[in-house]
């Protein structure tokens, strides 16, 4: 979408007046005449991909399923993930510095689909949007908590159209659940239970060894990008950088944006006041060798404390994951299904509980008897049958502060912060204490005050360290 720099109201005025098709009956209106950040009716949304291999590949497939889409350029520091969508995609230039492709290809861009690994969410995002580029983000937002904010400030100083990739945002059942809570069907929310299979990938392991040569097909210095130098090791790639904290962000970070997504949209609270967690410990010598601090532990599980916005006391959310599950319902019946393979939430209320399965999918009240006995509550959520991608699509085209999607910064950015504090306390867990011996070494389950409006932990300062990373020379992250 190449756009004009003279967005004089006379000279578009002008254009408006001598431009017509007689035959047609109607004006086709050039965009690059109608200024910045503006899509005419008559044009196609230009996509480009960072991070094409991988989810990159599926969410490139999903934008282009609508007519409206052209996909326009393609990005990946590893040629081997990037195949399938150079074919699908046979007429989009192909690069590997997204700095490279977003300056040669900015006036032919209007929105950046971002996929890649956790820790280049946050770069390549903004980049984007200082571009003034509307952009989809896969979840996690970003690897970590200030990164979010930045985010979050970055999408109303550009003026652009965002969406985080948890696409049960968009799906019935989150809408269904807010509806039956709305409705007072179990009371006020007091104590949420979430939980997880993941991780499906290795964690709590040795850090990787041994010396590798870098594949030619790789960039390893541009799929570090901010993070912290580490040698190339095909123990990374081109999945299982996942449970690594320079990396990615764990089973939390992988799944809590799709299994906490109800908690955030249904009930009333923004940012946590406290955090603190327990996770699983594997040692070779008692108080000598304990979860690696490079990787994200094998299992954990999290208390987060929220005060509920109307003021009504406080709400007690806990994660589980790595096998870990929440007490099992009474009111569930022994063949009954708890979630489902993925996950579940479930929520308990002054009146009752009700319980639904990973994405928000497949909400029922329990015991699940009262689903034949409850009248259905009033549709009062606007339902997004066209779903994520192309709500995204749809928004964009629209402009900025008149489409709407289900998970914009304003939403996702927060919601991502207070995800991300759960791996501030994991990692608060595991770090070392030199100056300590024995058990003292490690801080271990201890309650972390969090102030969030400042971005700190009060009591642990220690623990500040993991609010916001460094990143190496030659990446920063400044609006």
């Amino acid at each position: 979408m190449k756009k004009n720099k003279n967005n004089n109201p006379s000279s578009r005025r002008d254009f408006l007046k001598n431009t017509t098709l007689a035959a047609a009956g109607f004006f086709i209106v050039p965009r690059h005449v109608l200024g910045k950040g503006y899509i005419a009716p008559s044009d196609k949304l230009n996509i480009a991909g960072i991070g094409v291999g991988g989810k990159g590949t599926s969410d490139l497939a999903s934008f282009a399923k609508s007519p409206k889409v052209n996909i326009v350029a393609l990005c990946d520091v590893d040629d081997r993930q990037a195949v399938k969508s150079r074919q699908s995609f046979p007429n989009a230039p192909y690069y590997r510095d997204f700095r490279e492709m977003l300056e040669k290809e900015k006036k032919n861009i209007d929105a950046v689909c971002v996929s890649t690994p956790d820790n280049t969410h946050a770069v390549a995002a903004l980049a984007a949007m200082q571009l003034g580029k509307h952009v989809y983000v896969q979840k996690p937002l970003t690897h970590d908590i200030y990164e979010a904010r930045i985010l979050t400030e970055a999408a109303k100083k550009y003026k652009v159209v965002t969406q985080m990739g948890n696409q049960g945002g968009s799906d019935d059942g989150v809408r269904k659940m807010k509806e039956m809570v709305d409705a007072g069907y179990i009371g006020d929310v007091h104590t949420v239970h979430c939980w997880t299979n993941r991780p499906v990938w290795p964690q709590g392991i040795p850090t990787p060894s041994g010396s590798f040569e870098v594949p030619k097909e790789v960039d390893w210095d541009l799929w570090l990008g901010p993070a912290k130098k580490i040698d190339y090791n095909p123990a990374y790639l081109p999945f299982n950088w996942r449970g690594w904290w320079a990396f990615g962000t764990g089973s939390l970070g992988d799944m809590a944006c799709h299994i906490m997504d109800p908690v955030f949209r249904i009930l009333p609270i923004d940012y946590p006041s406290s955090v603190e967690c327990s996770v699983a410990t594997i040692y070779k010598e008692m108080w000598n060798d304990y979860v690696n601090p490079d990787s994200c532990p094998p299992s954990s599980i999290m208390h987060l404390t929220y005060p509920r916005k109307d003021k009504k006391g406080n709400i007690k959310v806990s994660w589980h994951d790595g096998g870990l599950l929440p007490e099992r319902p009474e009111e569930l019946l022994p063949e009954e299904a708890m979630g489902n393979w993925d996950g579940g939430v479930i929520m308990e209320g002054t009146k009752g509980k009700i319980m639904c399965d990973c994405y928000g999918a497949n909400p029922r009240l329990l015991p699940t008897k009262l689903m034949k006995v409850k009248a259905v509550p009033k549709e009062t959520i606007k339902r997004v049958p066209e779903g994520h991608y192309i709500q995204w699509v749809n928004a964009c085209m629209e402009g900025y502060g008149k489409g709407v999607t289900s998970s914009p910064f304003e939403y996702a950015g927060p919601f991502t912060e207070s995800i991300l504090m759960g791996n501030l306390a994991i990692r608060s867990f595991l770090m070392k204490n030199p100056n300590a011996k024995g058990e003292n070494r490690y801080p271990g389950r201890k309650r972390l005050v969090w102030d969030a409006k400042n971005m700190k932990i009060t009591n642990f300062e220690e623990a500040n360290q993991f609010v916001k990373r460094e990143y190496r020379d030659g990446w920063n992250l400044s609006l």
